[in-house]
C-alpha cells in the first residue's frame, strides 16, 4: 500500500489504485507530449503566406465592386450616360439602344468576375484553415475534459473507499462500545 498525503489527511492507496494512478500519469504525460507536437505541426500548417500582388489586387477589386459606393457610382454614371445620349439627340455618341454602354458593362463584368472568384477562393482557403484550427482546438479540449473526468472518477473512488473505511471503523467502534455496555460489571 502507498500513502499519499493531502492537506487534511493521509490517504492509503491499494496497489491497484497506485497502478491506476501511475497509468493515468503516464497517459497524461504522453498526451501532453503528443499535443505539444500537434500544436507545433498545426502552427506550421496554419502559417499563412503573405498574399501575392495578384491576390491583393483581386481582394481590392472584390472589396471595391462589392461596396455600395461602387454601386451608387456606377448607377450614377449609367444614368448620366443614358441621359446625355438621349438629350444629345442626333449628335449622341452612343444612341439608343446604347450598344457602346453594353460593351463597356460586358467588358467590366468579364474582368471583374474572375477577380472576385480569385478573392472568394482565397477567402474560402482561409476559412478552411480556420475551421481546421477550430476542430483541432475542440479535439484538444475534448481530450483534456476526458482526462479531467478520469481524474475526478479516480478521486471519487478514493473518497468512496475512504468513506467506506471510516464507516467500517465507526461500526466496529459502536459494536465494541455496545458489547462493553452489555457486559456485567
Amino acid at each position: 500500500m502507498t500513502e499519499h498525503t493531502s492537506l487534511s489527511r493521509t490517504v492509503t492507496l491499494s496497489p491497484e489504485e497506485t497502478h491506476q494512478l501511475e497509468l493515468l500519469r503516464t497517459y497524461r504525460r504522453a498526451h501532453r507530449q503528443k499535443l505539444a507536437h500537434k500544436e507545433q505541426t498545426l502552427q506550421a500548417h496554419l502559417e499563412i503566406a503573405p498574399p501575392t500582388r495578384g491576390q491583393r489586387l483581386a481582394d481590392r477589386v472584390a472589396a471595391t465592386i462589392g461596396s455600395w459606393r461602387f454601386i451608387i457610382f456606377q448607377s450614377t454614371m449609367i444614368a448620366i450616360w443614358i441621359t446625355g445620349n438621349v438629350l444629345s439627340g442626333s449628335g449622341a455618341w452612343d444612341p439608343y439602344p446604347f450598344i457602346l454602354l453594353n460593351l463597356l458593362l460586358s467588358f467590366q463584368a468579364a474582368y471583374t468576375a474572375p477577380a472576385i472568384m480569385m478573392s472568394q477562393n482565397r477567402q474560402s482557403e482561409l476559412d478552411r484553415r480556420h475551421a481546421q484550427n477550430d476542430y483541432e482546438i475542440n479535439v484538444k479540449a475534448e481530450l483534456e475534459i476526458e482526462l479531467l473526468h478520469e481524474k475526478i472518477d479516480l478521486m471519487r473512488e478514493k473518497e468512496l473507499l475512504a468513506l467506506t473505511e471510516a464507516v467500517r471503523d465507526l461500526t466496529a467502534q459502536v459494536q465494541t462500545i455496545s458489547s462493553r455496555s452489555r457486559e456485567p460489571n
